[in-house]
């Protein structure tokens, strides 16, 4: 294999990614580096389907358990972790294979988009103090403020934004640059890596949303709630990010008794295929993808032959 290429395995929820990353990092000599926003966090196996130990010990696996779930965790940090670990696998001349769901965190990384946050990462004492002048001033004051620096960016948000307004004021106080030059530049750079993209899906949507539905009852069986409760009482606070994935957000309002458990799970299902229907959309903008639509169950053989006929020149 020459160059920085990476083979990307992507799609909704439910749709045999792990099973299909296993089998080409077996084929290709390859590591598998995760690409899902939630499988970062310890403590979280159950409702982020992450790979069990039989699955990582068959291949090597990347970016899970990287971060506690009560650390706020950044698209900026995944790049820069995840990157390191991409070029690692490279150097020992492997293939790196990112399997995930996580569009944004996907394409960020093969950008090699820093997102203007690695900047700005550590200055928590400015954070606070622009969130305290917002709180001050309100949204309106500090949305003007922003104007003066970069209008293009405070164009593009509403009083309301804070986040979005403080860590642009941010970024400018700390750089001497607007996030819309920070983004600028991003643009601007070749990708840092080429992806080589296969997309996973079912052929019809009903055939998807069964199988997330059966997902969601397995997770149920195998301990959902438990493992929720466990991260409750080690302190987890139910407004923390890590709580708002989809699972442990209805978990936790069962156990409050706020939802019955049948209740809960149903509300599950719906989140996960709202959630399939958005992450299709984002992974449609990937026009050189190679899609593979699983008619019924997936054909693991069958994918890698036709990966195989599309980047098998590319691979070796």
């Amino acid at each position: 294999m020459s160059g920085d290429r990476v083979l990307v395995v992507c799609g909704p929820t439910a749709t045999g990614k792990t099973r299909l990353g296993i089998e080409l990092a077996r084929r290709w000599d390859g590591e598998i580096v995760s690409a899902d926003s939630m499988q970062l966090y310890r403590g979280m196996d159950i409702g982020t389907a992450k790979a069990s130990a039989a699955e990582r010990a068959a291949a090597p696996h990347h970016m899970l358990d990287v971060a506690e779930p009560q650390e706020s965790y950044s698209v900026a940090r995944y790049v820069r972790e995840a990157t390191r670990c991409c070029e690692d696998i490279l150097s020992r001349g492997r293939l790196p294979i990112v399997v995930g769901g996580t569009g944004l965190y996907i394409d960020a990384l093969i950008a090699g988009h820093d997102f203007a946050e690695a900047d700005t990462s550590g200055d928590e004492s400015l954070r606070e103090k622009l969130k305290a002048d917002y709180d001050a001033l309100g949204g309106e004051a500090m949305l003007e403020r922003l104007r003066q620096i970069d209008p293009a960016r405070a164009q593009k948000l509403a009083p309301g934004d804070k986040r979005r307004i403080v860590r642009a004021i941010e970024i400018w106080t700390l750089t001497g640059k607007t996030i819309s030059e920070h983004d600028e530049q991003t643009r601007r750079r070749p990708p840092r890596f080429e992806a080589l993209r296969v997309v996973l899906n079912y052929a019809s949507r009903a055939a998807l949303y069964e199988r997330i539905d059966q997902r969601v009852e397995e997770m149920a069986a195998q301990g959902l709630f438990d493992e929720v409760q466990g991260l409750l009482e080690r302190g987890l606070s139910p407004e923390s990010t890590a709580m708002q994935a989809i699972g442990y957000k209805e978990a936790a309002l069962a156990l409050r008794g706020e939802l019955s458990r049948e209740e809960a799970i149903a509300q599950i299902q719906q989140a996960s295929r709202r959630y399939a229907k958005r992450q299709l959309t984002w992974f449609r903008r990937a026009e050189e993808a190679l899609w593979i639509e699983w008619a019924d169950a997936p054909d693991m053989e069958a994918a890698l032959a036709r990966i195989e006929a599309r980047f098998g020149e590319k691979l070796r």
